[in-house]
């Protein structure tokens, strides 16, 4: 007996669908309950789990395509049918296991190695990037496997020292949370392998320049990281680099040109090459919610600037003092957050945000700091910042820095936040216009500081300037409000004593 494998009933606002993720193959036993096809719609992923115990023995529909509601997706069949693909799942086992390097695994366990539990907001990740290969020996604690939210980055480490025995998801793959994703050898010891032994340095180097699953592509086409010219940050090995040495390799050599009076083609100076490679979770999740913040908000920006000689000359006169008192460098950032908390309590609608018809008044000054990593621009959370002095302000961002450098940033961090601060005058912007942190109203934009000509009392003074932007959601804040709110910011920086008397 067969059952049908269909679309689940779409929503009416809700024309078609995406077939997202396959989570088994033609061939594979599945039991009941268990989520057979992931179903992508402009809103919401859908599970579609299987009925019954069984089989698929087809997949109609692949990864990729556009389906209609309760169209067919697949067939399972009854578990009778299952001792043929049966088979064929011992011959593919036997060869994987042909193909990993041999190990002694007879002294241990083995342990799965899971996705750790994913947050409550979070549907699913991605396998990031394999810190170790099939057959490697590793240790306790070492960090095996990144995955990747669309917040942060999670650490899946060795429970045992041991051997990796088999690597199920690879870089790239989509999966849920507690998914198992690969195998540990608990207590085994990596034996030596004669094919992959070499004295050769370049050999050496190949394993900083290459990630293990580029390493094991250089295996299988019988090359070394020295024969391959990597793309990379430092000449790092990418796969695309492989293959298109691979290509380059196999490309028949040109006939030559006969002489001809035609047209000469352009000539191509250089390498005119491109790589394609697929954005990140982090960074299709920027590019939505500022496609969001753009589409959904009446957003203005207004324009203000700052006289800086007097926080650079009380940075000057205290900065040391202040760093051997308190262990932390006296830097602007701090005088930002105290003009910023200040102004946010004079205006009680710049800390508030909308949800739906209602408006939300905060009464505490949770600041967002804009935070630049490798993988992209954050904003962790700097909570209670009125309840902070200023080395607790330095200390507190410092630390959410170098999180964020170093992926370790945790979900509690990443969320809540009242308002935002950017400082894009640390990569030489003079002026912009930051888009709104949804669900945040208001964003404070800081810029380069410069040596500018400006009038005072009738004379001109060369004077340190730095512009401001606040860009804030017309809806709530009216015009009125968000240059009252700027001005108080400026007048604070510009006398700082009223920061530390709260005047």
């Amino acid at each position: 007996m067969t059952t049908e494998i269909k679309v689940p009933v779409l929503p009416e606002s809700v024309a078609d669908a995406s077939v997202a993720t396959w989570q088994v193959e033609v061939g594979e036993s599945v039991s009941r309950d268990q989520v057979l096809v992931e179903i992508e719609t402009d809103k919401v992923v859908l599970e579609v789990p299987a009925p019954a115990d069984g089989v698929v023995t087809e997949i109609l529909e692949q990864e990729g395509a556009t389906v209609l509601g309760e169209q067919l997706l697949a067939i399972l069949s009854d578990a009778d049918s299952k001792a043929a693909p049966a088979k064929e799942d011992a011959k593919k086992e036997a060869k994987a296991e042909a193909k990993a390097p041999a190990a002694n695994t007879a002294a241990g366990k083995v342990i799965d190695i899971k996705v750790p539990v994913l947050p409550e907001s979070v549907a699913d990740a991605t396998v990031s990037t394999w810190h170790v290969a099939e057959g490697e020996a590793v240790t306790r604690d070492q960090n095996l496997v990144d995955i990747e939210t669309d917040k942060v980055v999670l650490e899946v480490v060795a429970e045992e020292d041991g051997v990796i025995g088999k690597i199920i998801h690879g870089e790239g793959d989509t999966v849920l949370g507690e998914q198992l994703i690969g195998q540990l050898n608990a207590g085994a010891t990596s034996a030596p392998v004669a094919a992959v032994e070499s004295s050769d340095a370049a050999d050496a180097a190949g394993d900083e320049i290459a990630s293990p699953s580029v390493r094991r592509l250089l295996i299988e086409k019988g090359l070394t990281a020295a024969q391959v010219k990597g793309t990379g940050k430092g000449g790092r090995i990418s796969k695309e680099d492989v293959e298109a040495h691979l290509a380059k390799a196999k490309a028949p050599a040109a006939p030559a040109a006969k002489a001809t009076p035609a047209a000469a083609p352009v000539a191509v100076q250089g390498e005119r090459s491109q790589k394609r490679v697929p954005m990140t979770r982090l960074r299709k999740t920027i590019a939505n919610r500022l496609l969001e913040a753009k589409n959904s908000t009446a957003m203005l920006t207004t324009f203000n600037e700052v006289n800086m000689k007097p926080i650079m000359d009380l940075r000057k006169q205290y900065k040391d003092v202040f760093e051997e008192r308190h262990g932390a460098r006296l830097g602007f950032m701090s005088f930002y957050v105290k003009a910023v908390t200040e102004a946010l309590k004079r205006f009680p609608s710049v800390n508030a945000s909308i949800d739906g018809d209602d408006i939300v008044y905060h009464n505490f000054f949770d600041v967002s700091i804009a935070v630049s990593t490798p993988r992209g621009l954050v904003t962790p959370v700097l909570r209670d910042a009125d309840q902070l002095g200023m080395a607790g302000i330095e200390n507190g961002i410092r630390e959410l820095a170098i999180k964020g450098r170093d992926g370790k940033l945790t979900m509690d961090e990443m969320q809540g936040g009242n308002f935002t601060i950017t400082n894009g005058g640390v990569f030489g912007s003079l002026l912009s216009t930051p888009i709104l942190n949804l669900p945040q109203t208001a964003i404070l934009g800081m810029h380069k500081i410069q040596d500018r000509p400006m009038a005072v009392d009738g004379k001109v003074e060369i004077l340190p300037m730095m512009y401001l932007a606040l860009s804030y959601d017309h809806r709530l804040i009216d015009g009125k409000e968000s240059v009252g709110f700027l001005v108080t910011i400026k007048e604070l920086l510009e006398d700082p004593t009223r920061l530390l008397l709260d005047i």
